[in-house]
């Protein structure tokens, strides 16, 4: 019982960002996160606040979006379709996906 009480817990935020919006904001986020491993000086705080930017978010706004779909559960179909864009924009990243979920001995989220 507790677990679904847990589960309408937290209020609708009211800049909230659409599942689509915010899958393209975690795609654009994975690429900016592995720019840092090609590029060690790069700045991550510096390229999460371009992605925001680009996408025209606030931090706060992100956040509390993320916070609201994390709780409410639909975070998981955010990033499965987050995969599904970063796959589209690099389709050599399917063999670095699948070998890394092996290696991890993970599930692959979705089947091509």
């Amino acid at each position: 019982m507790s677990m679904l009480a847990c589960n309408g817990y937290i209020d609708k935020p009211k800049n909230l960002i659409p599942k689509d919006k915010m899958a393209e904001i975690l795609a654009d986020m994975a690429i900016n996160d592995q720019a840092t491993f090609v590029y060690p000086n790069s700045n991550l705080e510096a390229g999460t606040r371009f992605v925001l930017k680009a996408h025209q978010v606030k931090p706060a706004d992100f956040v509390e979006s993320f916070k609201y779909y994390t709780i409410k559960q639909k975070m998981k179909g955010i990033a499965d379709d987050a995969q599904k864009i970063l796959l589209e924009k690099d389709p050599k990243a399917e063999k670095y996906i699948q070998d890394k979920l092996k290696q991890n001995g993970n599930v692959p989220a979705f089947a091509r």
